[in-house]
């Protein structure tokens, strides 16, 4: 048995056999394998954490999944650095040399990645004060769909038509956004339509009134309502106003219901669409031709 241990320490020996020297810590084949390993387990413990905080295991059962997120994704970064101090700590790498050499990669990152510091920033400003979640419909840039993820340097916004789009997060601090759910997922969609100037206003806003209560997209509280916008050169020029929270999604596929039912409504009692009109007025005279 004595021997078979020594056979093992002598294999043994060149995976312990210094490499290098860094910041007054010798690191061997086998301080390496050690310090893999416990990278991994951070990042697999974090992640680990971060699950559970959006399963709603750990004490936030009751939060909102934007809420869940938010903190998970924080609670990961912690974690993270935290076990990162930890590990060098272990291995005996002097942290005050790396505060050193983190100021001079601080003043690199400032010049050449200053974009990425940017956008790292950025994620943890919307990270914690929380202007955009997951699941919210935004739009900025031109960009209009739903927020599926959050990242350090990027959100990622699904369009209607099932594209992603990759967005740096300092779009969402330096530019306008427009966040069609911040409060809730009630919007108001505005139909224009316009009529003839011979059909009657009120019984036109009765059938556009039941045309948007037969709709179930339509909510009934906030009650729908038509407003007269004016008076155009060939028609009275309505607006049909509804509230919805199913649509809020798709506002195009619900303007596109409401015209077809308006259209059927319509012919149904004879109210008119009118084409646009211009009147000409010709003047009688007489031509002199020069000589």
């Amino acid at each position: 048995m004595k021997d078979l241990l020594d056979t093992l320490g002598r294999a043994a020996a060149p995976l312990k056999a210094p490499l290098f020297h860094s910041e007054g810590a010798t690191f061997s084949v086998t301080t390496l394998l050690v310090l893999l390993a416990a990278l991994l387990a951070l990042f697999w413990l974090s992640g680990m954490l971060r699950r559970w905080i959006l399963a709603g295991r750990i004490g936030m059962g009751s939060a909102d999944e934007g809420v869940r997120y938010a903190v998970g994704s924080i609670v990961r970064y912690v974690v993270i650095v935290l076990g990162l101090l930890a590990i060098l700590e272990g291995l005996g790498v002097r942290l005050d040399a790396i505060t050193v050499v983190a100021g001079a990669l601080g003043v690199g990152i400032g010049f050449g990645l200053q974009h990425v510091t940017s956008n790292f920033v950025s994620g943890l400003v919307l990270l914690v004060e929380r202007p955009i979640k997951v699941g919210d419909r935004i739009e900025v840039n031109g960009v209009n769909g739903d927020v599926v993820k959050i990242a350090p340097r990027a959100t990622t916004i699904v369009t209607n038509d099932n594209i992603a789009m990759i967005v740096p997060n300092s779009s969402f601090i330096t530019s306008t956004v427009v966040n069609w759910s911040y409060s809730d997922r009630n919007v108001r969609i505005s139909v224009p339509v316009g009529v003839s100037y011979r059909s009657d206003l009120e019984v036109t806003k009765a059938v556009l009134l039941e045309v948007a209560r037969e709709h179930p997209g339509v909510l009934a509280d906030p009650a729908p309502d038509v407003v007269c916008d004016g008076f155009g050169d060939s028609a009275i020029n309505l607006i049909l106003r509804v509230w919805t929270a199913t649509f809020t999604t798709r506002p195009l596929m619900l303007r596109s219901d409401l015209n077809f039912a308006i259209t059927r409504a319509f012919r149904e009692k004879s109210i008119e669409i009118p084409y646009p009109q211009r009147e000409l007025h010709m003047k009688s005279g007489s031509l002199s031709a020069g000589t």
